[in-house]
């Protein structure tokens, strides 16, 4: 049973809870539970800014701590997301969720649950036991008083699911990954026209690109994507299709982060600035908690279901992360047997699927039943035998060792770079980690596991008669990396970062981004011989496109006079996206102008569904050739500009097209829609290709899609100066006064205190919570 009691701690009390005395305590509200899984006693100190920091006289109980807060601040988020991942969605929600839990449970881990569980060493298991017990805790607390579930339980009518630490192995959240890509350069290249696919995605690094042997490319379409293509879950009306707009989103998609060497800051310390790009205008991706135990100490952003800390610092190092690139996974075509479709060409015979049978649950109706098939490769997502073809998915995340569940503990466990050299050993996603010590080092490891392939490059899809098969796996240590690089800083931002000299055949993927963003990081970082934490938020908030500089340089020198005034007013531009600048909405307008023209000249018709739009720095490569098109963007773009913003050019601002909300991702229903309301937080600058980035949503408005919702910037060995930001607040919950109280200082750039030490934590504590165990320990 769990007891619940709040009150304000007097002297009294004080003096009997000697254990937990602490400066601000003795004035802060505070609250008892009794709770199922803990160990030991705990205390949780909420500051103003709706942080815990969780004191525990144990690591799993720290952990635990963390398991706890994050579903008392976001459980719909964490509950909604893992019974998606399970497979269960159709039990709550209905017979229209049955197809979409039979493809969550494909993407189930079909090896040995016990032998993964095993290869995880002790501690780390034992604190991740300890958050998935934290999580069951809070679930029982709001099982008991069902006044703490979070509205969207009352308005749906369900209960949230327990957690099992197997659960965590088990679902390894089966994605598209960049199947889509291969789809699309099959289909191009059986039009022979491979070639057009460098203007969506060019490859980088550079390298040819042929039809694998054995594959007719005329054969793919993408319904060999399967059940990959299946739509958003049906809560409503609103389903929607791949656009231009969401291509363009999913190039931009990335992060930055570097790291700055003592002898080039103002301070003499080494600082870590880190601003992950995720999407924004849903939950909230990350949630700061800070975590407390002997021989722990770690604060920064987690992502919700997963427990430790991804962007943060413990009391010895600072660490960040931005994506990598790694192709982990590749479409295998397969060839049914004519007389038997449960049998596939491998290896010079034929070869049955393993199959498994199941009945999925349903609220208010029979069980659904689906076949669920598997070839040597991986789930078959597609099986067509009235085509004799089938295709199945190879993906890191379903071999052993595949779970990311278990990385970002090891790593918040590490006591130095040679413990968490241990620790990249149990992260498979391609990750540039950042580090920064109190001892002056920093440094850069490129992490992840990358398949061993017989032959090819993962670009297309690949005959499934074994000539293609994977072969083995590689983890970090294939992988570049450097330590107390001599230039005094590093930085990464999803560019091509493989050493010079690198072998192209052994790049670990050819889909790294365009430098854009890493290029105005490394001429500012450059630059700085004594770089402060104020210079790393306003490298943050930098908007100076590279792009439009690229632009502005081919501006025609003679336009015509429909475009004289869209030229005047660009080449007098700073080329800075900012929120308040016409000249930076009237550049967006022309160059999406201009990108439907170059696709009209370039792309015959038959290839734009699947080549809607061109990635802007290669439109600004191929437009140099066309200064016709240029000159007619330009003049359209000016009216265009004038339609949508007014006919004063004086009154033109970016901010008043680029807008920012955040609404709830089902509020495609009425009650959640009235229940949970729009967060409105304004215009914004910045696009995908300014270090501000703040790219263009799914949509044919000019709306945000993603960019840096969380941000941090860690003074290494000061701790109590770092600083940080996580829009829109700690909790999802509408009644919670931290729902949204970060959303004024993000829109104007004003990082918040991120206070680590005792003291600093107790002089900001807003509230205490002390969680007791069910039984006590001696």
């Amino acid at each position: 049973m769990v007891s619940r009691r709040t009150f304000l701690l007097g002297a009294t009390a004080l003096g009997a809870l000697a254990p937990w005395r602490g400066i601000a305590q003795a004035i802060t509200p505070t609250t008892h539970a009794t709770v199922p899984g803990l160990s030991r006693p705990i205390e949780i100190v909420d500051d103003r800014w709706g942080v815990p920091h969780i004191r525990a006289r144990t690591k799993a109980d720290a952990f635990f701590g963390q398991g706890y807060v994050v579903a008392r601040d976001r459980l719909f988020q964490i509950d909604f997301a893992h019974r998606r991942e399970m497979g269960r969605m159709a039990e709550a929600f209905g017979a229209a969720f049955a197809v979409h839990d039979a493809k969550a449970r494909l993407f189930h881990y079909r090896g040995d649950l016990e032998a993964e569980l095993a290869h995880v060493p002790s501690p780390v298991l034992d604190c991740v036991r300890g958050y998935v017990a934290g999580i069951n805790a809070r679930i029982a607390e709001v099982e008991h008083d069902p006044t703490l579930l979070p509205l969207e339980y009352r308005i749906l009518g369900v209960m949230p699911l327990r957690w099992e630490l197997r659960d965590l192995v088990l679902a390894r959240s089966g994605s598209v990954g960049n199947v889509d890509d291969e789809i699309r350069r099959a289909m191009l290249a059986a039009m022979g026209r491979l070639d057009l696919d460098r203007l969506v995605a060019p490859l980088r690094p550079a390298t040819a690109m042929t039809v694998p042997e054995g594959l007719d490319p005329a054969q793919v379409s993408e319904a060999d994507m399967g059940v990959l293509q299946l739509g958003p879950l049906p809560f409503g009306p609103g389903t929607r299709t791949r656009d231009r707009d969401e291509m363009l989103s999913a190039t931009n998609a990335g992060s930055n982060a570097w790291t700055v060497a003592g002898r080039r800051t103002a301070t003499g310390r080494p600082i870590l600035a880190n601003d992950p790009h995720l999407g924004i205008g849903g939950f909230g991706p990350r949630h700061v908690a800070h975590l407390t135990a002997p021989g722990l100490d770690v604060i920064g952003g987690g992502a919700p279901g997963l427990a430790g800390i991804m962007q943060g610092h413990t009391d010895r190092f600072a660490f960040g992360r931005t994506n990598f690139h790694i192709d982990q996974e590749d479409m295998f075509v397969l060839d049914l047997h004519p007389d038997d479709p449960e049998r596939y060409r491998h290896d010079g015979g034929w070869t049955r699927f393993e199959r498994q049978v199941i009945d999925i649950p349903v609220k208010d109706a029979p069980p659904y039943r689906a076949v669920l098939r598997y070839s040597v490769q991986g789930p078959v997502v597609s099986h067509d035998p009235a085509r004799s073809r089938a295709t199945a998915i190879a993906s890191v995340g379903m071999q052993p060792g595949g779970s990311g569940a278990f990385s970002m503990v090891a790593i918040n466990l590490a006591q130095d770079w040679a413990g968490l050299r241990e620790a990249f050993r149990l992260h498979p996603s391609p990750t540039n980690f950042h580090y920064a010590d109190v001892r002056g080092h920093h440094a850069w490891q490129a992490i992840g596991f990358w398949p061993e392939r017989k032959r090819g490059k993962g670009l297309l899809p690949v005959p499934g008669d074994g000539r293609y098969d994977w072969v083995g796996m590689r983890d970090f240590r294939a992988l570049p990396g450097e330590f107390d690089p001599a230039k005094g800083w590093f930085a990464s931002a999803n560019q091509n970062n493989l050493p010079p000299g690198w072998p192209v055949e052994r790049s670990p993927a050819f889909s790294f981004r365009d430098p854009a963003r890493y290029d105005r990081i490394a001429e500012t970082l450059s630059k700085q011989t004594r770089h402060s934490l104020a210079d790393s938020v306003a490298l943050q908030h930098d908007t100076l496109s590279s792009l439009a500089r690229r632009f502005q340089a081919m501006l025609p020198r003679q336009p015509s006079p429909e475009a004289r005034a869209a030229v005047a007013m660009l080449s007098r531009w700073d080329a800075r996206i900012d929120g308040a600048s016409a000249a930076a909405a009237l550049y967006e307008v022309v160059l999406r102008e201009l990108n439907a023209r170059m696709v009209a000249a370039l792309v015959p018709e038959s290839a734009r569904d699947l080549i809607p739009a061109i990635e802007p720095p290669e439109l600004l490569r191929v437009a140099a050739d066309r200064p016709d098109l240029i000159d007619q963007s330009l003049a359209i773009g000016w009216t265009e500009a004038a339609r949508l913003l007014g006919p004063d050019p004086t009154g033109w601002r970016w901010e008043a097209l680029h807008r920012v909300r955040i609404t709830h991702p089902l509020a495609r229903i009425p009650a959640i829609a009235a229940a949970f309301p729009v967060i409105e937080i304004g215009g914004s600058g910045g696009d995908g290709f300014t270090v501000m980035a703040r790219w263009l949503g799914d949509g044919p408005d000019w709306r945000v899609g993603g960019g840096a919702s969380y941000l941090e910037v860690i003074d290494v060995g000061d701790w109590d100066r770092s600083l940080m930001l996580n829009l829109p607040g700690q909790s999802n919950d509408p009644r919670s006064p931290h729902r949204q109280d970060q959303v004024g200082a993000w829109s104007v750039g004003t990082m918040q205190p991120m206070p680590f030490s005792r003291s600093s934590v107790d002089a900001v504590a807003a509230t205490i919570t002390r969680l007791q165990p069910e039984r006590s320990i001696s």
